[in-house]
């Protein structure tokens, strides 16, 4: 006898582990991707120590969410990781390139430049990619039988590809204002100087993507647009959160922008999953489709039920225990 919907407590979990991941490795893609534009190479330093003792441990989210929605959907892989191969395997080189350039940067002398590179071209290619897919999903996949019949590529797209300079200049909102909190002088002054910039950019390209959605998507015109619903809370709540980006930047707060954009990203994030509830692989599967056996997902949410906790557990103690500013010639290497 099934007692709970087991599916909608998976949808919740990896939901959660998403708009974590999102969050928390989101900051420092933001902070690669600012990478070549730092006043000097001491910033630089100063911006990779910002981030050095968080960033492995941000990525443990993807993992969760990726080991759960393999676990929870199986279909979901079936079908959205054939027709994203080229867009994942462009997501995990990038995050590749930039780990290896974490330890290896600051070891290298006459090579240093090269590493440079590799962290930004690495966080830029990864947040592109994350963008894309993104946009892939709400176009949707063609499927038939419970398999994707597209062709490789039909997850690049005018609309997806706008979709990923809209998560690029999200995350180096998300960047800056991290180094905004985290560092002092005249590293946080720059910070300080561009976060209005990419807050503008970050505006503009929502409201192309927001105007350009119900042209791609059927479901999205018929459920926004239809009849006005509670659902319009969130872009009034989104732009709440911008003013308040704007406005905290302008009286020099400190950690208000960054707490304000979390907020705002947040807000987007419910916004696409109200605008695709319940379709995990839409348009035509909804997450009890894809939902793998109840006696697996309840096996495996036993275990889960310990592992969250643990999880969330060492990452507040990471980030208790490396609070406060980073300064120039200290940190984590």
């Amino acid at each position: 006898m099934e007692l709970f919907d087991l599916a909608l407590i998976w949808a919740f979990i990896i939901g959660f582990g998403i708009i974590m991941y999102v969050l928390m490795d989101g900051f420092d893609l933001g902070v690669g991707i600012l990478f070549p534009f730092a006043p000097s190479e001491q910033d630089r330093d100063t911006m990779m120590n910002s981030v050095a003792p968080v960033w492995d441990g941000n990525e443990t989210w993807l993992v969760l969410g990726g080991a759960g929605l393999l676990a929870a959907f199986p279909l979901v892989y079936s079908i959205i990781l054939p027709a994203l191969y080229i867009g994942v395997f462009l997501l995990l080189a990038g995050l590749i390139f930039r780990g290896v350039a974490f330890e290896f940067r600051f070891k290298a002398r006459t090579s240093r430049y090269l590493w440079n590179w590799s962290f930004a071209g690495g966080s830029t290619v990864a947040a592109f990619a994350q963008g894309a897919v993104v946009g892939a999903y709400i176009q949707g996949f063609e499927t038939a039988n419970g398999a994707y019949v597209g062709g490789a590529l039909d997850w690049l797209t005018p609309f997806t590809v706008l979709t990923g300079f809209g998560l690029l200049a999200g995350y180096a909102l998300l960047g800056s204002t991290w180094l905004i909190m985290k560092t002092e002088g005249r590293l946080q002054d720059w910070a300080y100087r561009i976060t209005t910039p990419l807050l503008a950019a970050v505006l503009v390209i929502f409201a192309i993507i927001s105007v350009w959605t119900p042209f791609v998507d059927d479901m999205v015109r018929e459920r926004w647009f239809s009849n006005l619903t509670v659902i319009w809370i969130l872009p009034a709540l989104t732009l709440l959160c911008a003013f308040q980006i704007w406005r905290s930047v302008r009286y020099r707060f400190e950690g208000m922008p960054f707490v304000a954009t979390m907020g705002l990203f947040i807000t987007t994030y419910l916004g696409l999953i109200v605008s695709r509830w319940p379709y995990v692989v839409p348009p035509n599967y909804t997450l009890w489709d894809a939902s793998s056996a109840y006696e697996s997902q309840l096996f495996l949410l036993i275990g889960l039920l310990f592992v969250i906790p643990i999880v969330l557990a060492y990452t507040a103690w990471t980030y208790w225990v490396f609070r406060g500013k980073v300064r120039a010639g200290e940190g984590y290497h």
